[in-house]
């Protein structure tokens, strides 16, 4: 979905949540700025929210739909609606808003994931610089190299995400590479052991991860590897086998 260059939605817009009456409640005097300003309230009840969600003219500002999706007396089925509606970078950043409830917040992950495939490199770049861990996750498996070098200095990946990214096949060569050379990552036991299964881990880095690895250990680890049975063959010497 293209993002919207002006912040805000043009009337007739699909992402405009719709209402019988086009000017929604008869608190006509209803505009942004005071609809964020009773969103801020955590005690809102449901029925208040429901009635700024049917202000037509409101519910054309992007913060508006954000506070609404993530206040936690908002109506379920009102939340779904504006999450599956939501710009890219709406998603991304209702993602990462604490006060949103974690399956909302996780549903939102899961449609930016799905999403990826048709959005642009300058898209899935600034994504995975910004995005959560979940979404950045996936972008480490980018074929761009662009995407997947932002998503490993993303201060939300994690270990996990580096190492789940090692375990799929569809991780570049260049990818492993990086990471077996990179600071931080390569670093990390975890990690290494991903690596030493990994079919393009040069041998040079195989060498020196294997070294750190006590022999029996490395034995069962050789046994799951992908790496060339070359490179395989001249571990096992290293450690007597």
């Amino acid at each position: 979905m293209p993002e919207d260059p002006q912040g805000d939605l043009s009337p007739g817009s699909e992402e405009q949540v719709p209402s019988d009456d086009p000017q929604g409640p008869a608190s006509t005097q209803l505009n942004e700025d005071l609809a964020l300003s009773q969103l801020k309230d955590r005690d809102l009840p449901a029925e208040t929210i429901e009635d700024i969600s049917k202000n037509s003219g409101v519910m054309k500002s992007r913060k508006v739909r954000l506070a609404i999706a993530s206040h936690p007396h908002t109506p379920r089925r009102i939340a779904l609606k504006i999450i599956r509606e939501l710009y890219t970078f709406d998603l991304m950043q209702f993602a990462l808003r604490p006060t949103a409830a974690a399956d909302l917040r996780r549903l939102a992950e899961e449609l930016l994931v799905n999403r990826l495939a048709s959005i642009t490199l300058g898209e899935r770049t600034s994504l995975a610089r910004r995005a959560s861990e979940l979404v950045v996750g996936a972008l480490l498996l980018d074929k761009e190299s662009r995407v997947w070098q932002a998503a490993l200095e993303n201060p939300r990946v994690t270990e996990v995400s580096v190492v789940r990214a090692l375990q799929k096949t569809g991780a570049s060569s260049a990818f492993v590479v990086a990471v077996s050379r990179h600071s931080k990552w390569s670093l990390l036991p975890e990690v290494q052991i991903a690596l030493l299964r990994n079919a393009h881990t040069p041998l040079a880095r195989a060498i020196e991860f294997a070294r750190r690895i006590p022999p029996a250990q490395l034995r069962n680890i050789l046994h799951a590897s992908r790496l060339p049975e070359k490179i395989k063959s001249y571990l096992r010497k290293e450690i007597g086998d």
